[in-house]
């Protein structure tokens, strides 16, 4: 008999990426124990204060920053704030009084998860990325349940703690898609050949500036190329391309429907986020993935490259996409085979019931 969860809290966040499998294995968690009281924790001023609540999940923010990269003042504020929301985070809980804690990764994560575990209330963590995030890896010594998505997560976490799950993806994607749909959507026929630029949920400033110093060559084929700029970037663009603007090119600020984008695509381009590749996996598409440059420890790097080195994507650094990156994937998407074979062997790395699993861990814990 599985146990019925009544309190629990998740915390963290800071990306989409953070964002969307918390909210999904919120999702489950309700879906199982409808009555259930659910908590969000997570950063002030971060995309979590806003998203969660527009899902319809109440939602605390703790004062924490990121670690400062380099040595200054900042040191001190930082350290402010750690205490400050230490102490937040161990009022939460024993207020709260939560039967289990679930750390998805992100600035609040790590002071709510020790709070939790001060109070000896069973927690778990779920690790989106191939390469562990320094929170994550302090937190391993404190928590009951490590659930990854990636092999060799050993290198981290203590081995006997680890549960291979995969990432949770947006629910709307592992329904089935009407093709058809999906073009109208878009205003696209079945024969168009088309290669779908995504740059995560708030954009990406060097794949956009990739695009534009690419508009030429776009214009030049026939290939249908879906765009989304990301909101920051969205208006510069559309002002630069006024007069530009190939016929063969859709704009968009962003793409609600991303089920639909991903059912018309041939191609993505993208950045090499864990949810993002996770969602790649599971909708089965050749991808050319653009690493960021600019996260910690580089991990998109190394997420790009546990699929590169299983023939399952191909790679480009960031500094090398203005020349390479509309070349590779024209060639791309007019292999036929070629987008076949990324295709087939992406899908082997997919695991549509990562929420599932991960809830049934939380059920163990409570055991």
């Amino acid at each position: 008999m599985k146990k019925k969860i009544n309190r629990v809290i998740l915390s963290g966040g800071g990306t989409g990426g953070h964002i969307f499998p918390a909210l999904a294995i919120a999702n489950e968690i309700r879906r199982r124990n409808p009555d259930a009281e659910i908590l969000f924790v997570g950063a002030l001023g971060r995309m979590e204060m806003e998203k969660v609540p527009a899902a319809g999940y109440k939602i605390i923010g703790l004062p924490v920053m990121g670690f400062p990269r380099k040595p200054s003042l900042k040191m001190i504020t930082f350290f402010r704030k750690l205490m400050q929301s230490a102490s937040m985070a161990r009022k939460i809980v024993k207020d709260f009084k939560p039967e289990v804690a679930i750390g998805v990764g992100g600035y609040a994560s790590g002071p709510l998860l020790r709070a939790a575990a001060k109070f000896k209330v069973p927690t778990l963590i779920q690790e989106q990325n191939s390469y562990a995030g320094i929170t994550n890896k302090l937190l391993s010594k404190k928590v009951k349940s490590i659930c990854v998505a990636y092999d060799k997560m050993e290198r981290f976490f203590p081995k006997e703690k680890i549960v291979f799950t995969g990432n949770p993806v947006r629910e709307n994607l592992i329904q089935k898609i009407d093709k058809q749909e999906a073009l109208n959507y878009f205003g696209l026929n079945e024969t168009d050949k088309v290669i779908l630029i995504v740059g995560g949920s708030l954009g990406a400033r060097s794949i956009n500036n990739a695009v534009l110093k690419n508009i030429k060559s776009i214009a030049d084929t026939d290939i249908k190329v879906v765009w989304q700029t990301g909101a920051i970037y969205y208006d510069r663009i559309e002002e630069e391309l006024k007069t530009s603007k190939p016929g063969n090119l859709q704009v968009h600020k962003f793409i609600s429907r991303m089920d639909l984008a991903y059912a018309v695509a041939d191609l993505v381009i993208s950045r090499a986020g864990a949810g993002t590749i996770s969602e790649l996996c599971l909708v089965e598409k050749a991808s050319v993935l653009v690493p960021s440059p600019n996260v910690a420890e580089d991990h998109q790097t190394k997420n790009a490259l546990a699929l590169v080195e299983k023939e399952a994507a191909l790679m480009l650094r960031d500094d090398e996409i203005d020349i390479r990156l509309f070349p590779l994937a024209f060639e791309v998407v007019n292999n036929a085979e070629k987008c076949s074979r990324l295709s087939e062997k992406i899908k082997g790395l997919a695991r549509p019931e990562a929420t599932k699993t991960i809830v049934d861990e939380v059920e163990k814990l409570l055991k």
